[in-house]
């Protein structure tokens, strides 16, 4: 399922997907028509989803995962909003520049565009459902295997940086087993 990119164009392939990892630019660095696109959704998209998305990224370049592009938005999120201090902070510690992120409100376009949308609570999947994703929306935790409570990831906004690295400790956790499935199922083509 790896894209075929052209050589000569320095935006394109691995290391331009490394490149924008670094950046927190995440969203679509590949336009190839049989890219797949996966959608980390939570609140204000400062937190959580920018986070999970550069992370989920970050996982798939390292196995040498091609076609597959990542992006983020939020339930209630202020377009154009930075990520927060607390997610950027935590994003440079584990080597991810967040600086580049801005918020996106969830729209049904973005839902319509996703082949798959990971939420960070039900109440983000809900919403995604409202909006016509039904069917290939799910919270990150249950798509990990996780199961009632256990299966959301706490809204670190608001809290100290401790909060955060929780959170984010959480999430790469969370994405380790997912990336897996993620791998599995759009190689077999069962995501839509």
């Amino acid at each position: 399922m790896h894209a075929a990119h052209a050589p000569a164009d320095p935006r394109r392939g691995p290391d331009a997907r490394r490149a924008a990892t670094r950046r927190g630019t995440t969203r679509s660095v590949t336009e190839e028509p049989n890219t797949k696109r996966i959608l980390l959704v939570c609140t204000g998209n400062i937190c959580r989803s920018p986070l999970a998305s550069a992370l989920l990224e970050r996982a798939l370049v390292e196995r040498g995962i091609e076609g597959i592009a990542v992006g983020s938005a939020g339930t209630g999120a202020w377009d154009g909003a930075p990520v927060s201090e607390g997610a950027y902070l935590v994003g440079l510690e584990r080597g991810l520049d967040l600086s580049g992120h801005r918020a996106r409100l969830l729209t049904r376009e973005l839902v319509d565009g996703a082949d798959l949308i990971l939420t960070m609570a039900r109440h983000h999947r809900a919403r995604v459902d409202e909006l016509g994703g039904e069917g290939h929306v799910f919270v990150l935790g249950e798509y990990a295997g996780r199961e009632g409570d256990d299966a959301e990831v706490s809204d670190p906004f608001g809290g100290d940086l401790d909060v955060y690295r929780d959170t984010c400790v959480e999430l790469e956790a969370l994405l380790q087993t997912a990336v897996e499935r993620i791998v599995k199922e759009f190689a077999s083509g069962s995501q839509r």
